[in-house]
């Protein structure tokens, strides 16, 4: 059996109120902040009167008023006072009282109203903090892959931070397009490649060299992408450089190719100018390995493609006085074209492949493996 005494109060209705329209406004369990208000209050009632009591204190979710409560075990004859009370003395306070009851007798100290109330409102901003994080982590950690704008903030180091509205993301340096300069107020856009947490909050990392922004772009542009008429099947990129973009219609009457760059080249443009003036290639996709991988060495045309499945390797064509634009300026044109497709290329011109017909040994001109470049390239 336990048994209490109390002092009733009206002091702290207008806590109780701001604390509870806080809850609400927060999206916090109100029962479970008055518990940690509470608990959080015997440290507090401890630290400042350094009882060594067994208490118990209660917030009152009529009044606001808190109440400190001594617990203590009624035996017959009481050796601590900390914990015991005599059966004699529990009998003054109520006769039912037996041996083994649990007495709580009110002590609230005179002058513990200004504690407890500078221990609840600790309490409860730690908590609207913590809470603070959780709806940020919440509303983001379901927009990994997905594209935001943001205001650079701040630069620490080489090191950009964005303010993407409920929250601040980073874009590390080997996240940036290479090049590129970032300054306080600039409106970027990018993309989510993390969202973790933290014990300061939920950690946003951004891109602006991931394939997936690239193709986000292109979303965001493109009407008949975002119906699902396009769709884009594979992306290499080399950021701030050169992309190479595949795609592919599921409606025969619709040019893939057209629909990306759109009327007088207007919706890939804005896709370059997003990216400070990266090239962008917009090829179609084949089931075909041959036509594919022929379409991914555009601009440069191609005589023929020969193809090895079994070691996904081809060999392509090209006219002599295409040979340096198919493999382009430091291999860049044949290096995408491998990491669009998957396929290794040997690029040959078409005198050199005549060459070889003829018994002829001539050094490769290229040989662009695929497998060594970078698996990021698919989008």
């Amino acid at each position: 059996m336990a048994r209490k005494i109390t002092k009733e109060t009206n002091a702290g209705k207008e806590f109780l109120q701001t604390l509870k329209e806080l809850a609400y406004e927060k999206g916090i369990d109100e029962e479970l902040l008055f518990e940690t208000i509470e608990a959080a209050l015997i440290s507090a009632y401890r630290r400042n009167f350094g009882s060594a009591q067994n208490v118990r204190i209660a917030l009152s979710r009529e009044t606001g008023a808190f109440h400190v409560f001594a617990i203590k075990t009624v035996v017959e004859e009481a050796e601590s006072g900390v914990t015991d009370i005599s059966l004699a003395q529990a009998h003054a306070i109520n006769p039912d009282y037996q041996v083994g009851d649990v007495v709580e007798i009110e002590m609230t100290p005179a002058n513990f109203g200004r504690i407890a109330a500078q221990t609840a409102k600790q309490v409860v901003m730690q908590r609207l903090r913590e809470a603070e994080r959780g709806i940020v982590y919440e509303a983001y950690m379901n927009r990994s892959a997905d594209i935001v704008t943001g205001i650079v903030q701040r630069i620490e180091g080489r090191s950009v931070y964005v303010d993407i509205g409920k929250a601040e993301a980073v874009l590390m340096p080997t996240e940036q397009i290479p090049g590129e300069t970032y300054n306080y107020g600039d409106t970027i856009r990018a993309y989510i490649i993390e969202v973790k947490r933290s014990p300061r909050g939920p950690q946003i990392m951004l891109s602006r060299t991931h394939p997936g922004l690239l193709k986000k772009l292109f979303e965001l542009q493109v009407p008949e992408i975002q119906e699902g008429i396009v769709e884009i099947k594979a992306i290499a990129r080399e950021a701030g450089s050169r992309s190479k973009v595949a795609v592919h219609s599921t409606e025969e009457r619709v040019d893939p190719i057209g629909a990306c760059v759109g009327p007088h080249f207007m919706r890939v443009q804005a896709v370059v100018d997003e990216l400070a003036g990266e090239k962008i290639d917009i090829v179609k996709w084949s089931e075909d390995p041959a036509t594919y991988i022929a379409n991914s060495l555009n601009p440069a045309k191609v005589i023929s493609v020969a193809v090895s499945e079994t070691e996904k390797l081809s060999r392509v064509v090209v006219p002599d006085y295409q040979l340096s634009l198919a493999i382009g300026k430091e291999g860049q044109n044949a290096r995408l074209a491998a990491k669009l497709t998957g396929w290794k290329i040997d690029i040959k011109s078409e005198s050199q492949a005549a060459q070889e017909e003829n018994g002829g040994v001539p050094e490769p001109v290229d040989d662009i493996d695929a497998a060594e470049t970078s698996a990021a390239g698919e989008a």
